[in-house]
């Protein structure tokens, strides 16, 4: 996923996606005098530029739910009602890396810069066109119309002769998505739509079951041929599952792995929210996030979202979303025991080895991961990263269900738990039902009457509660005892104090199924290597842990002091052919990689690669470096170092 921040709900705090909508999920009461502006706009605009109304606005529902998000651009540079874009720099849009597309502030495309152009065809100034919406409106018209002169040279009264004009629209780079697009808007025009703005206004599209959109139209365009979206849904036979697109903002077309770039992740996620919801935020086109499927509680429905070839903005990093598959379960973190059910953890299973087998994934916790794995991509987003779906996932019975014989993934058992000795990798085993942990639960939402503070029961209790229950975690601390303080990430505790034992204090634990390397060993006290130090966890008699023979253990090279990490792997800026934009590879400063210690590494290294969509100019790209990658466990997260640097 994309823009992802620490958020808080009411029913505690918010680990995976965040509940943006208002008026998505259900209408909120109309402003009064407010009910029909926006409507009169859009029949205003369609009859100055001679483009039918339905039209006109399914364009513009399709772009951006009817929602002029004050002025700001979305994910893709994209601005008011109708979505022109512009991605010029110090225009209000700034490129985020590893939150979305990556190759688009400094192009010269025109698919990024449609804004310019309708502006010029009203005669009104840019500026004014990003957010005056009555403006936007009337340059999407007008850039409309545009596009179906270039079509038939008029502008007819039938509304399905606008097809190829609208998937023009789409600024989409092959006829397989521009028609996508174009199916979508006349979907919505056929179906009608009816929509209440966060403003108030409720907008209405009659249904016009009638029209018949000409789609002979469509090699006019002379786009490339590409893939088309799955008219089925990818999955087992055994789950009840549909296709339904996001919004084609909240993803990007690739032909994974067709195109070089392998899938070998798959991330686990919690919505924060119910079904309805997440489906909902990734069907709006101003979120700016998605999952490539939504799996719901009782294991009863499943919605895939993003085609599996897709790259959907799911993990808060997109050389990782570049490289997996996100699958959104409902539910919520801080709640997790009474929503991930039996049916939701057989349900999510099915999918996992029918997606593992297809992308050759290998079925360990190194691949099938959490969303609480995975590190921004920028230091500055750390201390605030998701950490669904949470301490309450039980990550050994799921694994147990992928893997049903025990078996370890080269196919040989892995050594029963017992004593640990220096240097030896080791996997964290604290099982789920008999590992009570507490935690305080933290919200920061007061109740409505301002009195109190709601816990995730929904009564009225104190700002921090605990909460014990069976968990999939155990904590690390800086000494081998029960009252030394917890293990402080640097990046959520910059101020120097202690670790906590906050439910979303990722930093002070380690994990079910992650591995690492023993460091020392005293008493009942097992001490590993983890974000640079030397931190330590009750493991009396070797319970917590067993050995793992067969792991790639990576230290510095010699003559290296400490070496850099990465959360991405891009390549260098001179590989990268003329006209395209090199994404950021920098170091994570906070974090470092010490001579003398040593982490796990999965197998094998990664090559360094970037991902451009097709554009009407350009077809999808995929630059690959030189340099290759070692993905470490380095604290709860995984971390790369480069692997020329280790041995």
């Amino acid at each position: 996923m994309a823009k992802y921040r620490s958020l808080r709900s009411l029913a505690g705090v918010h680990a995976g996606v965040a509940i943006l909508l208002a008026g998505s999920a259900g209408h909120v009461q109309a402003a009064p005098g407010k009910a029909t502006v926006f409507q009169q706009i859009m029949t205003d605009a369609a009859r100055e530029y001679q483009v039918p109304q339905e039209v006109l606005l399914g364009v513009s529902y399709q772009a951006s739910w009817w929602e002029g998000n004050a002025g700001q651009p979305s994910t893709l540079g994209g601005y008011g009602p109708m979505h022109l874009t512009d991605t010029t720099a110090g225009k209000g849009y700034t490129n985020r890396p590893g939150e979305g597309p990556v190759d688009s502030t400094g192009t010269k495309d025109p698919a990024e810069h449609t804004l310019n152009t309708a502006a010029a065809l009203i005669g009104v100034r840019p500026n004014v066109v990003r957010v005056d919406e009555k403006q936007n409106i009337r340059a999407g018209a007008a850039l409309l119309a545009s596009y179906q002169q270039e079509v038939t040279g008029a502008r007819p009264k039938e509304t399905g002769l606008w097809y190829a004009a609208v998937a023009r629209y789409s600024q989409a780079g092959d006829q397989a998505n521009a028609a996508a697009y174009a199916d979508a808007v006349y979907t919505s025009i056929r179906t009608g739509l009816e929509r209440t703005r966060r403003d108030g206004q409720h907008i209405v599209l009659p249904a016009s079951p009638a029209v018949t959109p000409d789609e002979g139209a469509l090699p006019k365009r002379h786009l490339r041929r590409g893939t088309r979206r799955p008219a089925q849904a990818e999955c087992p036979k055994t789950l009840n599952c549909r296709f339904l697109p996001a919004a084609a903002t909240n993803y990007q077309v690739a032909s994974r792995p067709g195109n070089g770039i392998k899938i070998n992740t798959i991330v686990i996620h919690d919505i924060e929210g119910s079904y309805q919801e997440g489906i909902s935020i990734f069907r709006n086109p101003s979120s700016g996030v998605s999952a490539h499927y939504v799996m719901k509680t009782d294991g009863s429905e499943t919605t895939q979202m993003v085609p599996t070839a897709g790259i959907a903005f799911q993990a808060g990093n997109y050389w990782v979303n570049m490289h997996s598959v996100g699958i959104e379960h409902e539910g919520f973190a801080a709640q997790g025991s009474s929503w991930f059910t039996p049916t939701t953890y057989q349900a999510t299973a099915e999918l996992v080895r029918y997606l593992a087998k297809r992308f050759e994934v290998p079925l360990d916790r190194q691949h099938i991961i959490g969303h609480d794995n995975v590190l921004p991509a920028s230091a500055a987003g750390i201390s605030g990263a998701h950490w669904d779906p949470g301490p309450y996932w039980d990550w050994k019975k799921f694994m147990s269900l992928l893997s049903p014989h025990g078996k370890h993934d080269s196919g040989k058992r892995e050594h029963n738990h017992g004593t640990v000795r220096l240097g030896q990798a080791v996997t964290i085993i604290p099982g789920f039902r008999h590992n009570i942990q507490t935690v305080r639960v933290c919200n920061t939402t007061p109740t409505p009457s301002g009195e109190g503070w709601l816990t995730t029961d929904g009564g009225a209790t104190t700002k921090c509660a605990p909460q014990t229950q069976p968990s999939n975690f155990l904590f690390v601390r800086t000494a081998p005892r029960h009252d030394a303080p917890l293990f402080p990430d640097p990046t959520i505790h910059s101020d120097g104090s202690p670790g906590s034992d906050r439910i979303d204090d990722w930093g002070s634990t380690i994990v079910g199924g992650q591995q690492f390397v023993v460091a020392d060993q005293k008493g009942e006290w097992t001490a590993i290597w983890y974000t640079g130090q030397k931190v330590w966890f009750h493991n009396p008699q070797g319970r917590n842990t067993k050995l793992a023979p067969f792991a790639r253990i990576v230290r510095p090279k010699d003559g290296r002091a400490t070496l850099p990490l990465y959360s991405t792997a891009y390549p260098q800026p001179n590989e990268y052919p003329s006209g395209l934009t090199p994404s950021v590879q920098k170091p994570l400063d906070v974090y470092t990689f010490p001579h003398g210690e040593a982490y796990v590494s999965t197998v094998p290294p990664q090559h360094a690669n970037d991902f451009f969509k097709a554009t009407p100019t350009r077809p999808e790209t995929v630059v690959t470096g030189s340099d290759t990658y070692d993905v470490i466990q380095y604290n709860h997260r995984l971390a790369l170092v480069n692997h020329k640097d280790t041995q």
